[in-house]
């Protein structure tokens, strides 16, 4: 089960794009938390909070304790603007959860043991992650922060996919539900095959090389051989 966070915040009455800018300008965040049975409600973040928040993994994938004076609410990112080039964060939106309702999030992937595998150990391989990251489905308490994907065993010209995943308790992967054909590759290990030009054929060359001599020769030369 992944770990709750608490996040501060506080109630916003003034809306509207310039009341935005003179937050952000204050060093704030503006946000919305909507969702359940609750109307929408405005709220602001200490910039400093969030764009800490924001370099951790757990932000994205977590359940969030939004604290506005000590009534929390059980929320999910579930958008973050940012600036273009600036390292600033302009605005997010928290979505409220229920406890007794699944809910569906993208979950990062953390690989284990690739350097110890068959495939690690072998020279002119090359491990791929073509996955770095999953959609789950489950009830906000069952909810990882991350999954773990042990290559322990991976060995060369060998597949890991959706299917061969390791899931939490009460954690499943939506996709699988659609078919065999949605079973992605997460992990691949292949062998890097150099290409080599293939040597000409020999009967091309003969070709050629008899092209050559006829073309070195005079025109007269080989009219005089024609009427022989």
């Amino acid at each position: 089960m992944a770990k709750t966070h608490v996040i501060n915040v506080e109630k916003r009455n003034d809306e509207g794009k310039g009341a935005s800018r003179r937050l952000r300008r204050a060093g704030f965040v503006p946000a919305i938390v909507y969702g359940g049975e609750l109307k929408p409600v405005s709220i602001q973040l200490a910039h400093k909070d969030v764009w800490h928040a924001s370099q951790s993994e757990w932000f994205y994938s977590s359940i969030l304790d939004l604290s506005l004076g000590g009534d929390v609410q059980k929320v999910l990112l579930r958008d973050m603007q940012r600036h273009p080039f600036k390292q600033l964060v302009l605005h997010l939106d928290f979505q409220r959860v229920n406890e007794n309702e699944a809910i569906r999030v993208r979950v990062p992937l953390h690989f284990l043991n690739q350097e110890q595998s068959p495939a690690g150990k072998t020279s002119g391989i090359v491990i791929t992650h073509e996955l770095t990251e999953v959609e789950v489905s489950c009830l906000p308490k069952d909810l990882p922060e991350y999954i773990e994907v042990d290559l322990v065993a991976l060995k060369t010209d060998e597949t890991v996919h959706l299917s061969d995943i390791k899931l939490p308790a009460g954690v499943e992967i939506p996709e699988l539900r659609l078919g065999k054909e949605h079973d992605r590759t997460v992990v691949a290990a292949r062998e890097v095959r150099e290409e080599v030009e293939a040597a000409p054929d020999a009967a091309a060359g003969a070709e050629g090389a008899a092209a050559a001599t006829a073309a070195s020769v005079p025109a007269s030369a080989q009219k005089k051989d024609e009427k022989k």
